[in-house]
């Protein structure tokens, strides 16, 4: 279910006093945000202006504040880059990289962030990655400020052996890591899939 929310609300999904600055892009850019509280593996999504509709931004509702803040920055970035590329520039290209690590750089370093998130955030800096789920320390970081769910972990937290239930219900064997990926058996069908370790399952009792 998408909400459409005055501004004003906006600053509750925020960071503390970051509220100003983020409002003036979309002000600037006179985007349409949605908040969703849907979507479980897309965190957020921009559209720009066609047929009429001006930019469109939607983020998942359900991120911690860090997390959220960093999402929309990163859709920002996508709007920015194409006001001035257009269509000529891969998605998550140099260009996108340059704008997206120019508008970090105005939030980091006047306290908005917890220490550990803004030196992830530093860190990522000179190679962002095309989400914050992509760049696993970051990933890492920002989930220590997620709520609690009973039963969930992630999947590097699993021993050998153990069973977990994925967000589509579907449930798989956590097996050896193969360089930076997690093999996994989905027990169903027999097939093997590769896990980031910073996924977050639910445990399953045998």
């Amino acid at each position: 279910m998408k909400q459409e929310h005055p501004l004003q609300a906006l600053a509750a999904y925020l960071p503390e006093s970051t509220f100003e600055q983020v409002i003036a892009y979309i002000t600037e850019f006179r985007v349409h945000l949605t908040i969703t509280r849907e979507r479980q593996s897309v965190l957020g999504d921009y559209r720009h202006p066609f047929q009429g509709k001006g930019h469109r931004i939607s983020i998942n509702g359900g991120l911690n504040k860090y997390a959220f803040l960093l999402t929309l920055l990163h859709e920002i970035a996508h709007l920015t880059t194409f006001n001035i590329y257009g269509n000529s520039v891969s998605a998550h290209g140099r260009e996108w990289k340059n704008e997206y690590g120019k508008i970090l750089k105005e939030f980091i370093g006047k306290g908005y962030m917890p220490i550990d998130v803004e030196t992830a955030v530093r860190k990522s800096l000179h190679n962002p990655g095309a989400t914050s789920c992509s760049d696993e320390e970051l990933m890492r970081v920002l989930m220590r400020y997620d709520r609690k769910k009973e039963n969930h972990y992630l999947v590097e937290q699993l021993p050998i052996g153990q069973l977990f239930r994925t967000k589509d219900g579907r449930i798989f064997r956590r097996g050896e890591k193969i360089r930076k990926r997690i093999r996994c058996e989905e027990v169903e069908s027999r097939r093997v899939y590769l896990f980031s370790p910073v996924y977050e399952v639910e445990l399953v009792s045998e």
